[in-house]
């Protein structure tokens, strides 16, 4: 991997996006489809080792500061997801930064692995996948995920009720619920929504202006590449040739813009990330994700072509009626 750096993958990318005249900027639900060249990242978990001589890895310390200005800002008395006695509110634990909440987008998980007749420590940053076919997005009720031009998959913080069904169909539970913020408190506070989802939008801004995302820059060991997403494929292969390793995230929910390579199974992983979280006060809690092989895309199984049909003008009416409030905001853009 030492062939690749972080400034030639963007120097290449970037180039690349100019001679074709492409922008990334726009709404679109498929990045091909666009026009737009996708992006991507691989990760080395041979390369990652948590950051155990800082306080905190320093990709999760990059993603904080380049995306606290979209963290949410709840009211201060917060009420129960009606009819149900709970709420999620994080606001009093904005420093966690050991699982995923909607103040921290990104973490690390460590695990020990035993393979191959060794004890491996693995080391994996987590956050959004950003999947080819994003259950996501395609099966928002409200209609406000959406697959940009180059890959990410961004939720529209202004018009989110924070449902959470997107975190439901999501293989990993990525997005984060945070109550007392969004649209609802001005619609129907008592009766509907319950906040708004966050999660890891690739940096969006970033990437429109010509730089990879603040986790792949900051990662001292460069263990997060980034780059055109068929070049990281690519980069991903090579390197699980020269160890003899495994790739994940190539194939799982019928593909995503995230290659993980790693030296041991993933099913290995996988079992040892759910040891792990059967250990938390609270085993059935998000904010978890494990890293399941072979995972099926849910808008391909009868269940998510049922709700997508379910959905689908529902989400037609959301999308129009989202339009309408923005404009009658003053036409705020999408960010």
């Amino acid at each position: 991997m030492s062939d690749f750096s972080r400034r030639e993958f963007l120097k290449r990318s970037i180039a690349s996006t100019v001679a074709g005249g492409v922008a990334l900027t726009g709404l679109g639900r498929n990045a091909e489809a666009s026009g737009a060249i996708p992006w991507g990242t691989a990760i080395d978990l041979t390369r990652c080792d948590g950051c155990r001589t800082l306080t905190q890895p320093a990709c999760v310390t990059a993603c904080r500061k380049e995306n606290r200005r979209y963290f949410p800002e709840p009211i201060k008395e917060i009420s129960n997801y009606w009819p149900q006695k709970k709420t999620e509110d994080w606001s009093g634990k904005k420093g966690l930064t050991s699982r995923l909440t909607p103040y921290n987008w990104t973490f690390v998980q460590e695990v020990q692995v035993e393979h191959g007749g060794k004890r491996h420590t693995i080391a994996i940053p987590r956050r959004c996948m950003h999947c080819d076919n994003p259950p996501c997005a395609n099966l928002c009720p409200f209609s406000v995920l959406h697959k940009m031009p180059g890959g990410p998959v961004l939720i529209d913080h202004d018009l989110c009720f924070g449902g959470a069904k997107c975190r439901d169909v999501c293989p990993w539970g990525i997005p984060a619920r945070q109550a007392g913020v969004g649209i609802y408190l001005h619609i129907a506070p008592k009766v509907a929504g319950g906040g708004v989802m966050y999660k890891c939008n690739f940096c969006y801004d970033r990437l429109r202006s010509g730089h990879a995302p603040a986790c792949a820059e900051a990662c001292p060991q460069q263990a997060i590449l980034f780059g055109e997403k068929e070049q990281m494929r690519k980069v991903a292969h090579k390197r699980a040739k020269e160890i003899d390793g495994y790739i994940y995230g190539e194939k799982e929910n019928g593909g995503t813009s995230t290659f993980y390579v790693s030296p041991v199974p993933f099913e290995k992983i996988d079992a040892a990330l759910i040891k792990q979280k059967a250990a938390q006060p609270n085993p059935k809690a998000p904010g978890f994700p494990g890293m399941a092989v072979d995972i099926e895309n849910f808008t391909e199984t009868a269940n998510g072509i049922a709700w997508s049909m379910v959905v689908a003008p529902v989400a037609g009416i959301a999308a129009a009626a989202g339009v309408a409030y923005k404009t009658m905001k003053g036409g705020k853009k999408d960010d």
